[in-house]
């Protein structure tokens, strides 16, 4: 059996310092526009190319670029272009439009085809096979036995699936929500997810004439209270991963580009830990409950097997709108000097109190996220047990830059 590639989201530099820190084989990234996740924030710009390559080679971690988005007429020139800068400094493009596999074909660019493909059978893997696809991410609709078939059917290509992360209520995310009632569509990454919010859900009998015209309605309200209806729970598969490495995927896909670097870092730290277990032979009850811990400390909604089992039923929608982490990052302040050799930062307490015992984390876009216990608090020769607000004190840290941010972590319940 051998290991998958786990493959971890970067929405900006801090996201994928996070990622290479804990792990992930490979990282997946999107440049402003013609990808899943277009909005900004969560996207880089073409002059980051050398700096991410340059990231990625040194630790031996390949790099894909997103160019999954749907592409309109008269878009042609600005994706060849963008293909062309990018292939010296990536390794793959994840596409999803026939036009833009056509134009990876005509400049020699290896492409793997997206989940917005819907590919979930072996005759179509087969088939864009034949048309150059190195590497095809499945619908997320395939149960596990349907993946273990088509491993074993197409050998030839890599098999990529999500296994962890937020789920589309669409098929593979092609829906039509978010552009009908904001004008942002979902298949060109600017979705506001409208079916995240609660509606209140009824039922309504028409009564018609004999020409079929409406002339009364009732309604009848069958939830009492506005719901998550069309939420859907999000991902968790380590549970199961040695089912998964055991069914051939060749790729451990991790959904969250558009979630923070402390996310990026928990769940790719504990798919790491889970693989490299099941390679040695020490993957245990234990430790799967280990990491389900861990995974439910940074952002989530209630967790599923997605439909590695079956198809959608009512267990696969969430009752919560919001994050269930078991615990909250709270704005502490930045690092405003950092003493190389004595390894102690300088910070700027802003927002939150800043107290000896507390667990902190420092995010950096080179630093990526480091968390540590304060030990001790230093304001020039004083000794302190608490730094207030619009102060500042020094203590002992890893190697962070001026400028990160630091963060009291809150534990929850």
């Amino acid at each position: 059996m051998r290991k998958p590639e786990i493959l971890s989201p970067a929405g900006d530099f801090t996201c994928l310092q996070a990622a290479l820190d804990a792990g992930a084989d490979a990282v997946y990234f999107g440049l402003g526009t013609f990808n899943m996740r277009a909005r900004s924030g969560v996207n880089f710009k073409e002059e980051d190319l050398p700096e991410i390559a340059r990231r990625c080679r040194e630790r031996g971690v390949k790099a894909y670029l997103a160019l999954n988005a749907i592409m309109f007429e008269g878009e042609r020139d600005a994706v060849e272009r963008t293909i062309v800068a990018a292939k010296p400094y990536v390794d793959a493009f994840i596409v999803s439009d026939w036009g833009v596999i056509s134009l990876c074909r005509k400049h020699g660019a290896v492409f793997h085809v997206s989940t917005q493909m819907s590919t979930s059978n072996s005759e179509a893997v087969r088939f864009l096979a034949s048309q150059g696809a190195t590497r095809v991410v499945l619908a997320r609709e395939c149960t596990l036995a349907e993946v273990k078939l088509i491993t074993a059917e197409v050998p030839s290509v890599e098999i990529e699936c999500f296994v962890h992360g937020a789920q589309c209520v669409a098929e593979s995310g092609r829906c039509f929500m978010s552009h009908e009632a904001f004008g942002k569509s979902a298949c060109r990454g600017e979705c506001n997810q409208p079916c995240r919010r609660r509606f209140l859900v009824k039922a309504v009998d028409f009564f018609e004439d004999d020409e079929g015209n409406p002339i009364h309605e009732s309604d009848t309200e069958f939830v009492v209270e506005p719901h998550t209806v069309m939420s859907a729970r999000d991902l968790c598969s380590l549970g199961f991963v040695d089912r998964l490495m055991d069914a051939g995927i060749a790729s451990f896909k991790i959904e969250g580009r558009a979630r923070n670097a402390e996310y990026v870092k928990v769940v790719t730290a504990a798919y790491r830990r889970a693989v490299d277990a099941v390679a040695d032979g020490t993957y245990s009850d234990a430790l799967k409950n280990e990491l389900s811990e861990s995974v439910k400390t940074v952002f989530h909604r209630e967790f599923s097997t997605g439909l590695y089992f079956g198809r959608p039923g009512a267990n696969q929608f969430t009752d919560s709108e919001n994050s269930l982490a078991t615990t909250v990052k709270r704005h502490i302040g930045i690092v405003i000097d950092y003493f190389i050799k004595a390894g102690i930062a300088q910070v700027k307490v802003q927002d939150h109190d800043l107290c000896v015992g507390d667990t902190v984390q420092i995010h950096g876009p080179t630093t990526g996220v480091v968390e540590l216990t304060v030990g001790e608090l230093r304001r020039d020769e004083e000794v302190l047990e608490k730094a207030e607000r619009g102060t500042w004190a020094t203590m002992k840290t890893p190697r962070c830059r001026v400028g990160d941010k630091v963060f009291f972590i809150e534990r929850r319940g």
